[in-house]
């Protein structure tokens, strides 16, 4: 796979929930954390995505923001 994006991270699946339309992916991309995607039902089924999978997540974001307490 080529992509432009620069924010990529491997984890792996650990949960596939889906609703009525979309679906919420849970990555373990390591270190105790763990990336939420919302994607459609559509895209989960033909990429065949399932808890155990080997993914790569991607981050593209026009805004990046940080907070603290």
């Amino acid at each position: 796979m080529r992509i432009s994006a620069r924010n990529q991270i491997k984890g792996k699946i650990v949960e596939v929930t889906k609703g009525a339309t979309t679906a919420h992916v849970r990555v373990d991309i390591g270190g105790g954390q763990i990336v939420t995607s919302a994607i459609t039902n559509e895209a989960v089924d033909e990429l065949a995505l399932k808890a155990g999978s080997a993914v790569i997540v991607v981050v593209k974001a026009s805004d990046v923001m940080i907070a603290v307490d």
